[in-house]
């Protein structure tokens, strides 16, 4: 008789006592960062060319929006390697406001001699020195680096599937390049509002920066998910010195049914459509009315002007 038969038997006769070697998925903590750039994931995988080399890929994926800010092919990842293709990365898409990475010693000395001593790698004194979170998942944990363990996960399932299959690390670069423009700009996200593209969700939204908690304290900001209704409005609740009043802006008839993102900055709001990241209105509210008009003219339109203009 099978063992999992026999454990199955004697867990019905209550004659033992389920002790499972992993936490049950249910009891996990999940997080997602509110905005691009608030947390850059960072991590390396084993790859094996087509002549049996190994090689290493490094990757950069925004929390937020999974965009894949850098991937890059390497013989052997190195701390300075994980510093110039940040620097590399900040370069193009500005500096996060904090890093998630595993305790590896390329990202990390606190756990070794040298650590403990107060000492830091050239990649913690460049996060230091650029005011940047260093965040690092506890050891034996990779579920805190859970959404770049699973990029990775479907990064080598596509490179597996290749023909032929790498034989340079140059090839392999050439690869993940042409896997990046399919990751982030046209294979939708079942994790994200909408199934959108990692890209048009990371260029839709505002973007963190090190000093955004310490910036315009006095202004009230946040990111907040809407349905356009059947008049072609969206209501908003703005907090302005005194209670909070309800507000209606309006978009366009035309837009009716249409998932929205609304970025609102104190009295200043942007609408984006949600799926396709088009700009579908940007507007200061008046405080004084409820309705927050268009200002296009009313009734049917020809040419693009009203009727007897």
């Amino acid at each position: 008789m099978a063992p999992a038969t026999i454990w199955r038997t004697l867990k019905r006769a209550n004659l033992i006592t389920p002790e499972p070697k992993k936490r049950p998925r249910s009891s996990y903590i999940r997080f997602e960062a509110d905005l691009p750039n608030r947390c850059w994931q960072s991590d390396f995988t084993h790859y094996r060319l087509f002549d049996g080399t190994n090689t290493e890929i490094l990757s950069w994926l925004d929390d937020c929006t999974r965009y894949a800010i850098s991937i890059t092919a390497h013989h052997s990842v190195t701390t300075p390697i994980v510093l110039g293709t940040f620097r590399a990365a900040a370069e193009t898409h500005c500096d996060p406001a904090s890093t998630l990475t595993d305790n590896g010693l390329v990202f990390t000395v606190k756990h070794s001699g040298f650590g403990r001593q107060g000492g830091r790698n050239a990649f913690e004194t460049e996060l230091r020195n650029r005011d940047i979170v260093q965040k690092n998942g506890s050891p034996s944990h990779p579920q805190t680096q859970g959404k770049v363990e699973r990029f990775q996960q479907t990064m080598k399932n596509w490179l597996r599937a290749q023909h032929p299959q790498p034989a340079s690390i140059e090839r392999l670069q050439q690869l993940l390049d042409d896997f990046a423009t399919e990751y982030n700009h046209h294979r939708p996200h079942r994790s994200l509002p909408h199934r959108s593209t990692p890209a048009t969700r990371y260029l839709a939204l505002p973007k963190a920066t090190p000093t955004l908690g310490t910036r315009d304290s006095d202004a009230h900001s946040r990111v907040r998910h809407d349905r356009v209704d059947k008049t072609g409005c969206i209501t908003l609740r703005i907090n302005h010195r005194i209670a909070g009043k309800m507000h209606h802006i309006g978009i366009s008839r035309t837009h009716t049914g249409t998932h929205v993102l609304v970025l609102v900055h104190d009295l200043g709001v942007t609408i984006i459509n949600a799926a396709t990241g088009e700009l579908l209105r940007e507007l200061t509210i008046d405080t004084s009315r409820d309705y927050q008009p268009t200002g296009r003219p009313k009734g049917p339109q020809t040419n693009g002007k009203p009727p007897n203009s």
